[in-house]
């Protein structure tokens, strides 16, 4: 069976983006749930040097149907040159969990 929900990760530079980049998302119905993991360190290139930077990790529960349209959020909104957003597919979960996931996230619910 086809998975249908995807659990999405991106980081912040801080806490009060990645709690706004959250809401924006929760309230649009994009996702269900955003875990905001502070203080991480992340290591990488950018622009030919080597960059350290403290982060916050964004764990986005959604689902595929909204995938295009959270990214477009995130996108419009993050104010990284080129955010991080990668999506994976969730393979197995709690039944329940899932079927929240995908009531708070269907945008045809009032």
């Amino acid at each position: 069976m086809p998975t249908t929900h995807l659990l999405i990760l991106s980081t912040a530079p801080d806490p009060e983006t990645a709690e706004q980049l959250a809401n924006a998302l929760i309230e649009q119905r994009l996702a269900a749930c955003v875990n905001l993991l502070p203080q991480i360190t992340s290591l990488y290139e950018w622009k030919g040097k080597l960059q350290k930077s403290g982060e916050v990790l964004m764990m986005i529960k959604s689902t595929k149907q909204n995938y295009s349209a959270l990214e477009a959020v995130l996108r419009a909104k993050h104010p990284y040159e080129l955010p991080e957003i990668l999506a994976v597919p969730v393979e197995q979960g709690l039944q329940g969990y899932l079927d929240w996931v995908e009531r708070c996230t269907n945008t045809k619910i009032t």
